[in-house]
């Protein structure tokens, strides 16, 4: 009797562990945009919520005003409620809730569309303040769980994209700008949904059962 309380004791506490494979997130649409000097482009800002129930989300976008304006910004459809601000100079805030706590949402989906005015030849980069940026678990005590990284970036070519490159990137990356534009350089096409800690995850969760419930028969049978 006690070895299978043991064992039940066992799963409880470590399984759950081992089931958390994935993070909330926000992402653009796209890694790289173009668009004309006078002309218009619009970004796509979309969230994961990584299996989990949220009931907000907080996004803070840095941007180059001396390349780009925003001229408008349209809620998505992910949450009843979105609202922005853009008072201040090469920065965006777009803020989205749930109308009712007990009507949470999972799942991904569109947040917010921005539409750019492309204002000088360059390359303008985009990316989240993952400092302030948040996304609300629905929980007693409205948990961040946001994974935010440098690598949830974009760049908008504008006009002949030879002007120049701003060096805007993520509140909480320490690399310096020539580090910034040589990863823009090379950033890849797709951007990636999790990172590598979410990955050994995923390939150790089967091994992780099995062990347990093998634990558990060997229990079994020397009782």
């Amino acid at each position: 009797m006690k070895k299978t309380l043991l064992f039940l004791l066992l799963i409880f506490f470590f399984l759950p562990s081992f089931l958390v494979v994935e993070a909330a997130t926000f992402s653009f649409d796209k890694s790289s945009y173009s668009v004309g000097v006078g002309q218009t482009v619009q970004v796509q800002v979309n969230i994961d919520t990584g299996g989990e129930q949220i009931n907000g989300a907080d996004a803070y976008i840095n941007y180059d005003n001396s390349f780009l304006s925003v001229e408008n910004i349209t809620a998505g459809s992910f949450f009843p409620t979105v609202t922005n601000e853009t008072g201040t100079a090469g920065r965006i805030y777009i803020a989205a809730f749930v109308d009712d706590p007990a009507s949470s949402k999972t799942g991904s989906g569109t947040l917010a569309t921005i539409t750019f005015k492309g204002l000088k030849d360059g390359t303008a980069n985009l990316s989240f303040d993952c400092n302030n940026s948040k996304i609300v678990k629905s929980d007693a005590n409205a948990t961040n769980i946001l994974q935010c990284s440098s690598d949830y970036k974009a760049a908008i070519s504008v006009g002949s994209g030879s002007g120049g490159s701003s060096s805007i990137s993520s509140s909480n990356s320490s690399s310096s700008s020539d580090e910034s534009n040589s990863s823009n350089n090379n950033q890849p096409q797709t951007l990636p949904k999790s990172g590598i800690f979410e990955n050994l995850i995923n390939f150790a969760i089967p091994g992780a059962i099995l062990f347990l419930i093998g634990g558990g028969l060997k229990l079994f049978i020397l009782k």
